[in-house]
Formats: C-alpha cells, structure tokens, sequence
C-alpha cells in the first residue's frame, strides 16, 4: 500500500498511522497520527501532552514464533489509546492489543503496562491450528468482518490468526453438547 502525505506537515506516512480528522464544514483532512495529536491537544488546552512516536519491538510467542507490534499514541480529549498491532500489508492485523490512559499519564508507564498485557496473550495458544481443534476449551480473540463474505459473517482472530466462522464452527463441533459462555469486551480491556 502507498503512504499517503500528512495535509498538515507534508509528511509521507504509512497508512496505520493517519487519521481522517473532520471539521465542522463537513470537509475531511487526512493528517498523521502526530498531527493529529497537536491539534486536540491544541483543542483541549493539554500543553504539557507528551507526543511521542515510539519504535516497533519483537516479541516471541509461546511457540517460539516472532512477533513485531507498532505503535499507534491517540489522543481522545481527556484520554488517550495506546494501540499495538503487527502489520500485514501496511495495514494492522494479526494480533492488536489497545490500553487507555488519562491524557497526562506517562506515555512510557502505559507502553510498560501494554508489553506486559502483549506478554500475557502471547504466552497462551488457544488453537492448534495443525489439528484444527480449541485447546483447553477456552478461545479469546477478536471479532472482525470477513471480507469473501460481504461482512455477511464474522472473521475472528485468535492467537494472531484469521479464522473464518466456518472453521471455527467446525472445531465447535468437537464439543457438541457442551455448555459454552461467550463473553465480549472492549478492545482496551482484558479477558
């Protein structure tokens, strides 16, 4: 995917990391993550908000298995998300995790306590996907739409993997008569 240029400083950046931002004349502009910042920032009156960009870090999952997670810092009024996400195609995928601060928190506090709720998740596998069957009768994942569906159907990911809701209806079946409990969260939140 191309990068797209900052409308407000010019700058060439990757597609995770811009911001549709919009005014109140219904126009659109597309500004980076660190202009975007600047402007509610400027907007809200938070002088001393701590606008930092940080550098991708490689953590390796249970299996042994390489994982790298960018960094996206949003500022949201008064609070801020702190997103991690690997990248498939310049766009987030596979495993994202997200933390949502108070707006004066300590950025590098909160990218602490997201590496360790990273390590957690990484530390588990809920699927073994050469036998196509859930581990430990337990899966946590992500809801997202599945695009050879029209968004007709759901696509989750779990440990960092598309599963198609036909496949993980088929390792469902496994434990026909079972009792199950679905449990949604916000994505800021931990299960």
């Amino acid at each position: 995917m191309a990068h797209a240029r900052c409308e407000q400083c010019g700058n060439e950046t990757p597609p995770w990391d811009t911001v549709h931002c919009g005014s109140g004349d219904g126009s659109y502009e597309l500004l980076c993550t660190l202009c975007f910042n600047a402007r509610i920032a400027e907007s809200n009156g938070l002088t001393d908000f701590e606008n930092v960009r940080l550098d991708p870090i490689r953590m390796i999952d249970c299996q042994g298995e390489p994982h790298q997670f960018h960094f996206q810092l949003r500022l949201l009024g008064d609070r801020i998300a702190l997103n991690a996400f690997e990248l498939r195609r310049e766009l987030p995928a596979g495993y994202q995790f997200q933390l949502i601060g108070e707006a004066d928190d300590d950025v590098f506090v909160l990218l602490g306590r997201l590496v360790e709720k990273i390590r957690r998740a990484l530390s588990v596998r809920h699927i073994d996907f050469r036998e196509q069957q859930i581990i430990d009768s337990t899966v946590r994942g992500r809801i997202e739409w599945d695009e050879s569906q029209a968004g007709h159907m759901p696509l989750v990911v779990v440990d960092g993997k598309e599963i198609s809701w036909n496949d993980l209806g088929r390792m469902l079946m496994s434990m026909e008569g079972w009792q199950f409990r679905l449990e949604i969260a916000d994505p800021s939140e931990e299960l």
